[in-house]
């Protein structure tokens, strides 16, 4: 599984959902060539590549008239997903269909947007207007039986880079729950029903695809579970609503509205003020907001920075904010590898005429609300930017916390935002330890790795604790498993993985 989820995290999400509606349709191709779809090979090749062109001249025609920064994967992505959802043709109809969908889908991301964030899915807000406009409506044939071997092994995959398993699961069990309610109070033949939902219909792809999509769902764990439950108990058919009856399309696009009422949506637009290296391979980033907004130490947000030549890795990455709300600027922390991603090399570069589009604020990893709750942070790492903003909140305001640190780095010259630790050391004393692999070893330095061992010894009332893990995949996994070994709870333990170093 480490080497599955090093594999996994070396490819943005976006970038790896892109493989996937690929790779469905490809097979897609196959499938249909061996009799097992009801559609010809030729119409599949050719919808697709017509939504594709549709939805990639129509990202450029609003981008410039609304003087936005185009993504390239967007439009791709939206074409795609319209691909296996509505019905493959060359007719002259499908046609009109197909272009009306793909501009309508593109259009509603520039349109149907408050302050610079679009609201609903955008391929889910094309077929339901198109099906209420002209009555042309998705078929969704990629829930075919013949499909779901493939929407499965894909999308358990994708779900498990993005780390939404449990969104997933709550949504097919309440879509489950719902199918049989409906059918008991409908008198229908209940075991039919599921076994219709589970093997030939939209349910995994809505899931794995569309339920998923970060720009649209909430970005707190309470309020996905909330918004999966809702959308799966009004994704039946058998639900209706002032004589309508539902589809995925508008299951999904009320669990939108859903997500925009009880979350924030803030996107803005950053200035590189400063570049300060941390250490020989770190830098911290300083930007100043075109437009201010509040948010919770600990939070992480999604930046874009559109780049020439962007490779696999693509033009999006989401990095946990190293800075506290009481400063005036936004901070990130940023490792660099060798090689680094197109991304972090023309980052490295940055200037203040740059422009990078900061959004979708979320996060759960954030400082517990009762402050008399005993605390130990363990970083990895560049790991450690989410503990430099709760702790640099607690020294600008004064709060005093029980709190531990445990920092571990390789070297003592590779902790970075010392200052910010021992600031609060000596201001709110919190009790801090780096461990390094081999160099000074006078307090608050010394030689040592995360071990039961040393967990007991430097934090003695470790059962009486509330333990935040944050780091690479590989060392959180290694110090979960050590604080479990003596006796701490997982409920106890709040785990923040950092993927995608490359």
């Amino acid at each position: 599984m480490k080497q599955l989820d090093a594999f996994l995290d070396s490819i943005t999400m976006y970038r790896l959902l892109l493989y996937y509606l690929i790779g469905l349709l490809g097979i897609a191709v196959f499938v249909a060539l061996a009799g097992f779809l009801h559609y010809h090979p030729l119409d599949i090749i050719f919808s697709s590549l017509y939504l594709v062109a549709v939805c990639w001249i129509t990202n450029k025609l609003f981008g410039y008239a609304f003087n936005a920064p185009t993504n390239v994967e967007s439009p791709l992505i939206t074409a795609l997903i319209l691909a296996l959802i509505i019905s493959p043709t060359h007719s002259t109809s499908g046609v009109i269909f197909l272009t009306a969908a793909g501009g309508l889908a593109i259009a509603s991301k520039y349109v149907l947007a408050i302050r610079d964030r679009h609201l609903l899915n955008p391929a889910a807000a094309a077929v339901v207007l198109t099906a209420f406009g002209a009555g042309d409506a998705a078929s969704w044939w990629i829930g075919a039986a013949s499909m779901l071997p493939y929407v499965l092994i894909g999308g358990v995959l994708l779900v498990r880079r993005i780390r939404r398993t449990q969104m997933v699961l709550w949504f097919i069990s309440s879509a489950l729950v719902a199918t049989a309610a409906y059918g008991l109070i409908q008198g229908s033949d209940v075991p039919t029903l599921l076994q219709r939902v589970l093997l030939s219909s939209s349910l995994f792809f809505a899931a794995f695809v569309m339920l998923t999509e970060p720009l649209t769902s909430p970005t707190t764990k309470g309020k996905r579970a909330w918004y999966s439950v809702l959308v799966g108990a009004i994704f039946p058919p058998q639900f209706a609503l002032f004589g309508v009856h539902s589809t995925p399309e508008l299951a999904l696009l009320a669990g939108n509205v859903f997500s925009y009422i009880v979350g924030p949506r803030t996107k803005t637009f950053l200035r590189l003020n400063t570049k300060t290296p941390l250490s020989h391979d770190s830098i911290d980033f300083a930007f100043t907001p075109k437009r201010p907004f509040q948010y919770t130490p600990g939070q992480y947000m999604e930046f874009t920075f559109q780049h020439p030549h962007t490779d696999a890795r693509g033009a999006r990455r989401y990095f946990t904010l190293a800075s506290s709300p009481t400063e005036p600027d936004v901070h990130i922390g940023i490792k660099f590898y060798k090689p680094s991603s197109s991304f972090k090399r023309e980052l490295h570069e940055l200037t203040s005429e740059s422009r990078i589009i900061a959004g979708q604020l979320g996060g759960d990893f954030t400082l517990p609300k009762d402050p008399a709750r005993k605390i130990v942070f363990i970083a990895g790492g560049i790991g450690i930017t989410p503990f430099r903003s709760m702790l640099k909140y607690l020294v600008d305001t004064n709060e005093k916390r029980d709190i531990v640190l445990l920092y571990a780095a390789r070297t003592p010259a590779d902790i970075v935002y010392q200052d910010v630790f021992d600031a609060a050391a000596k201001k709110l004393g919190v009790r801090v330890t780096y461990l390094v692999d081999a160099g000074n070893t006078t307090p608050p330095f010394r030689v040592g790795r995360v071990t039961p061992e040393l967990v007991r010894e430097l934090v003695p009332d470790f059962a009486d604790r509330l333990f935040y893990v944050s780091g690479p995949h590989g060392m959180v996994v290694g110090a979960s498993e050590s604080l479990k070994a003596i006796g701490v709870a997982n409920r106890n333990i709040k785990k923040d993985f950092f993927s995608g170093y490359a």
